[in-house]
């Protein structure tokens, strides 16, 4: 029989990318792989994200539910579909005249990394039970996942220590340039698309999502960015916060948190409920429920992190 979801719920994968505080994670990814001077240009250029804001974060969160709780079949179908996407779209690179493939394979290994870090170390400082071995699981388990992008797994790192040595080799070509930095500004206060003007009262509520964004950023990127004031005690006070968050999210109904997301995304996870029950699982607590050990069948292998780490990288 085939296996009911891509992850499945006792995976490092289903415990980290399930867990609310995946939308600080998913705004700190674009912040970071920002850094990049090559690949920035490239969302620059060739992506909607100041006319669309909203329609590429919800893309990019189809995207990890697909390859989360998504059939395999349905992954493979996304995947293909944006390998498809990148194989059509170049840009050009000012600063040397030289012209770049959006899916040319060291681009695509910064964007992976910069994505599944933050959203590990993120989760892990939101509060999540999230321990170094679950982390090296992780990492092992999303180089499944960059292969529907069209990495090589075997090239991607699979672990704390591999993804370590990657982000040192990498650091020295990072710069905030120009683009970086509007970028992270405008994700801070992103603008309300003209489809989704009955919301612009609640755009106050991005604030906190912006601020957490750019403060769980490493050190090291937040000194190249210098965008926002680091006044003492900011960083335990975003901890804080983050929590808090991820807390509120956490807890908000499935029927009133499924209103953020396109229809596409609603039915995909309804369908996963659906084959994790015929395979046993108790889904009376929603995917989010499944990362409790007791709703899995009998014999399902996998861990419990420990409680209160955090998990740098």
């Amino acid at each position: 029989m085939q296996q009911p979801t891509v992850a499945l719920p006792e995976s490092a994968t289903w415990r980290i990318q399930t867990d609310r505080a995946m939308w600080v994670a998913g705004v700190r990814a674009l912040m970071l792989q920002a850094l990049h001077p090559v690949a920035v240009q490239g969302v620059w250029q060739r992506s909607d994200f100041r006319e669309d804001p909203t329609g590429r974060l919800l893309r990019t969160v189809d995207f990890v539910g697909t390859t989360t709780y998504g059939s395999p079949q349905e992954a493979e179908e996304l995947g293909a579909r944006v390998r498809s996407v990148h194989r059509r779209l170049g840009f050009t690179d000012p600063a040397t005249g030289r012209r770049h493939r959006v899916d040319e394979p060291d681009l695509l290994l910064w964007v992976h990394c910069a994505e599944v870090v933050s959203y590990l170390e993120v989760v892990a400082r939101a509060g999540a039970r999230v321990g170094r071995a679950d982390a090296d699981r992780y990492f092992a388990e999303q180089t499944r996942t960059a292969a529907y992008v069209g990495l090589d797994p075997a090239e991607v790192p699979d672990s704390v220590e591999r993804m370590r040595a990657y982000l040192a080799g990498v650091r020295p070509r990072l710069a905030a340039g120009p683009e970086a930095r509007e970028i992270v500004r405008f994700l801070l206060w992103p603008k309300v698309p003209e489809r989704m003007r009955a919301l612009a009262p609640l755009k106050p509520m991005w604030v906190p999502i912006g601020l957490l964004s750019y403060y769980t950023l490493p050190d090291w990127a937040r000194r190249m960015y210098r965008v926002l004031p680091e006044p003492p005690g900011t960083q335990a006070l975003a901890t804080a916060a983050l929590s808090a968050v991820r807390t509120g999210l956490n807890a908000t109904p499935d029927a009133l948190y499924d209103r953020i997301f396109e229809e596409a995304t609603v039915e995909r996870a309804r369908r996963a409920r659906v084959r994790l029950a015929e395979h046993g699982y108790r889904v009376d607590g929603g995917l989010a429920g499944l990362r409790d050990p007791r709703s899995w069948p009998p014999g399902a292998a996998g861990g419990r992190g420990r409680a209160g780490t955090t998990v740098e990288v």
